[in-house]
């Protein structure tokens, strides 16, 4: 996967996954899946933190 494979956030500007970071604290960012769904996740340091499968509609 991706998210696993990623050292830093540029790594994720993959065209078709909308990266994009979340409003709110603690920062959070997310790409897009599948139609509604997004995966949602914290970055800290060079790693991935709290990975969600976030269904949006």
């Amino acid at each position: 996967m991706v998210l696993h494979e990623a050292e830093n956030l540029t790594d994720m500007h993959i065209p078709g996954f909308d990266f994009h970071r979340l409003q709110g604290k603690p920062k959070r960012y997310s790409v897009h899946v599948n139609g509604p769904w997004c995966i949602t996740f914290e970055w800290a340091g060079n790693d991935v933190r709290r990975v969600d499968l976030v269904q949006y509609h």
